[in-house]
């Protein structure tokens, strides 16, 4: 279970740090609306519900949410990304996976996916394709 969970989170990191390239640094304050995010934010709202899902659903760390200021460029949200899905994948590696941290990794994919159909459809309204699928 623990392999394809990994599996399924690697799938995902790659394919949500694809779709938070194809969009231009130029473009990362773009908002469909003004009572959602911007790309940037909701870049750095899927990093931040990584590390708080991780850390309350599959460690069971009781934390609040207190997300910290959004990075400012492009460069620093894809880092800050790209590490919080590498720490989830490290903290799967020192636990014992019983139902209820399974749940909390589903739980975290789920809200990733969210978001991260919401960034698809930030680079659709740009004329960007957004990468292939990745499953």
């Amino acid at each position: 279970m623990k392999a394809q969970l990994l599996t399924t989170i690697e799938n995902s990191m790659g394919y949500t740090l694809a779709v938070a390239e194809a969009m231009p640094e130029d473009r990362y304050n773009f908002r469909p609306a003004t009572s959602v995010f911007n790309f940037l934010e909701l870049m750095n709202h899927i990093t931040y519900g990584i590390k708080w899902y991780s850390e309350n659903s599959i460690q069971k760390i009781e934390t609040p949410w207190e997300p910290p200021a959004p990075h400012k460029t492009k460069e620093a949200t894809i880092k800050s990304l790209e590490q919080s899905f590498v720490a989830l994948k490290k903290g799967l590696n020192g636990i014992v996976l019983d139902e209820e941290r399974i749940h909390g990794v589903y739980t975290t994919l789920d809200h990733i996916t969210h978001h991260r159909g919401q960034a698809t459809t930030y680079l659709r309204c740009n004329d960007i394709k957004p990468a292939d699928y990745i499953y």
